[in-house]
Order: structure tokens, then C-alpha cells, then sequence
């Protein structure tokens, strides 16, 4: 019996450079516009004795003939706590597992690329200024992949520890100076682009400093009913999701948008599989478009096709 493939951070760090984890999710997206792909709601089970989390992130690509299961857990520290993710791949022909892949960096690379093709098919085709609010890796990988979607003639990056950080470059690619600043609401302020890219459970900007044809991106954490704008915002949006069946249930302000009769998921303009099919409705720029992504059991999946793909060559 074949054994499945085992990779660890190193592995990992070797390979993705040979994967370009933006087009398979593309691929993926329009599989699952096209019904060649299942994506089941994910799920949060809790630890007892309030020890912790972990999210089930579930996906099948009948395309690749594979389905898989990502493992995202939370576990509370004395000082900091441990947020690990593994992957499982398994063959939809012989129902045996093919992969099992340390998914941190994964997440990172699928988080990131999620949110610029949402950027990139949303934004202006003349936005000229990049705001990217957070500075860790999830943050500098949002800002790497979004480098080349337009000629950006402003790049900001804002956090309250931009400046202790050393990753944090001067500059993009193309040679656009990088400024940097503690204060996000004055970073988004004139922005055509604006990313977050947080681990927050409360609002990081405020969505009245936002000019009115502006795309805003944003991300979900372990932290309970996380969210990066006041739910309260979301009904001067123009609103997108990664998918429309999963997302409303479980992005925070979504869910407390919904609670508070502020905001309801008929509202939604559209998700990424109808984005990138042609069957959205295009932002009005009367005001923000704001596209909310909670991670994708499907993205997972994919990343780790396009990672098993890379490791038997």
C-alpha cells in the first residue's frame, strides 16, 4: 500500500515557491461556480474546561478526484497562544489518504491570494493607492500578491509595530517607496485598495474615513465573532464574500450584522465563484465595496493539490 506523503514547515518552505497558489484557487473558485466542487460549511468544536478550539475546514474538488479536511486549532498559552493547521488529502478513487501537510504557511499563502483576487476583480483598473493594514505574514503576504494587480503609485502599511518589525519592506518590487505608519485610519484615508490583514476581534479602521469607490478586503481569526469593521457598517457596503452558502453563518460581523437587523445575506452582491464566472453584481462605486473572506475548506484542499503536485515532481 502506497504511504501517504508527509510534509512538514521545511518541506513546505522548499516547495511553494515552484506553486502558484493564485491561479489553482482560481481554478477552484470557477470549479465550484461550476459545480465541480462541494464546500461544506465549516465547523468550530470547543475544547472542554474553555481549553481551546479548532475549526474543521472541509472541501472536495471532484476535478483533482480528491477531498480533505484542514484542522486549524487554538490553543490558549500562558503567553502567547498556539494556533497550528495540518491538512489531509485523500483519494476520492480509492478513499485512501495522499497527503498530510503542516497547513500554517499554506494559510497564509491561500489567505492571501483569496483576498487579491477578490481585490484585483473588484477594484478600479485606474486605483492608484494600497493600504494594507497589518504587518505579520499574513499582512506581507497580502502585500506581496497585490504588488502587481495595478500600477500602484502609493503603498502604505499600517500597524501599531511597523517599526519594530524587520520584515517590513521600504519599498514594493517596482521600486514604489513603502510609508509606513502606526495609525490605520490615516493610512485608508484617500485609498483606492484597503487590506486587512489582522488577527483582531474589533473593528481596525473606521469605515466613514473610506472614499467612496474604495475595495476593502478582510479576513477572519479563532477569535469569537472576529471582525475588522463595525458590523454596523456593512449596510453602507457594497458586500462580498468568499461564498455566499458559508460565509454569512460564520464571519463575526456578518453574524452580529445579521443579529442586529443591520444588515441581512440577501443583501450580498455577490461571491468569488460568481465574481470570477461573470455572475456578480459589479460594485456601484457610490459607495465602498467590502469583500469578506472566512477561509475556504476548498482553498485548503487546492493549496495542497497544487503542494502534492509540486512534491511527486
Amino acid at each position: 500500500m502506497t504511504q501517504p506523503i508527509v510534509l512538514g514547515e521545511s518541506e513546505i518552505n522548499q516547495l511553494l515557491p515552484k506553486v502558484d497558489i493564485r491561479s489553482v484557487l482560481e481554478r477552484t473558485f470557477r470549479s465550484l461556480a461550476d459545480g465541480n466542487a462541494v464546500q461544506p460549511p465549516q465547523t468550530l468544536s470547543l475544547f472542554p474546561r474553555d481549553a481551546g478550539d479548532f475549526i474543521t475546514y472541509l472541501g472536495v474538488l471532484a476535478d483533482e478526484k480528491v477531498f480533505g479536511a484542514k484542522l486549524s486549532p487554538y490553543i490558549p498559552g500562558d503567553g502567547r497562544a498556539l494556533v497550528t493547521a495540518w491538512t489531509l488529502l485523500m483519494s476520492m478513487e480509492t478513499g485512501r489518504p495522499v497527503l498530510l501537510c503542516d497547513s500554517k504557511k499554506l494559510t497564509t499563502e491561500r489567505t492571501a491570494a483569496t483576498s487579491i483576487i477578490a481585490a484585483d476583480v473588484l477594484a478600479r483598473d485606474d486605483a492608484s493607492v494600497l493600504a494594507v493594514i497589518g504587518c505579520g505574514p499574513v499582512g506581507m503576504a497580502h502585500l506581496r500578491y497585490a504588488e502587481s494587480i495595478r500600477n500602484w503609485t502609493e503603498v502604505r502599511v499600517a500597524s501599531p509595530d511597523v517599526f519594530t518589525k524587520d520584515d517590513v519592506p521600504s519599498s514594493t518590487a517596482s521600486g514604489v517607496v513603502i510609508a509606513k505608519s502606526i495609525d490605520a485610519n490615516e493610512a485608508i484615508k484617500g485609498a483606492d485598495v484597503v487590506l486587512l490583514c489582522t488577527s483582531s476581534g474589533t473593528p481596525v479602521i473606521d469605515a466613514a474615513g473610506l472614499t467612496q469607490a474604495a475595495v476593502v478586503t478582510s479576513i477572519s481569526t479563532n477569535v469569537a465573532n472576529a471582525h475588522e469593521v463595525d458590523p454596523a457598517a456593512l449596510q453602507s457596503f457594497d458586500v462580498y464574500c468568499d461564498y455566499r452558502a458559508t460565509t454569512p453563518a460564520s464571519a463575526g460581523d456578518m453574524k452580529l450584522a445579521t443579529a442586529a437587523g443591520t444588515w441581512s445575506p440577501e443583501a450580498l452582491f455577490g461571491d468569488l465563484p460568481e465574481l470570477l464566472a461573470g455572475r456578480a453584481k459589479a460594485p456601484t462605486r457610490e459607495r465602498p465595496a467590502f469583500f469578506r473572506s472566512i477561509g475556504l475548506g476548498l482553498e485548503d484542499v487546492a493549496a495542497a493539490v497544487a503542494l502534492l503536485s509540486a512534491a511527486r515532481a
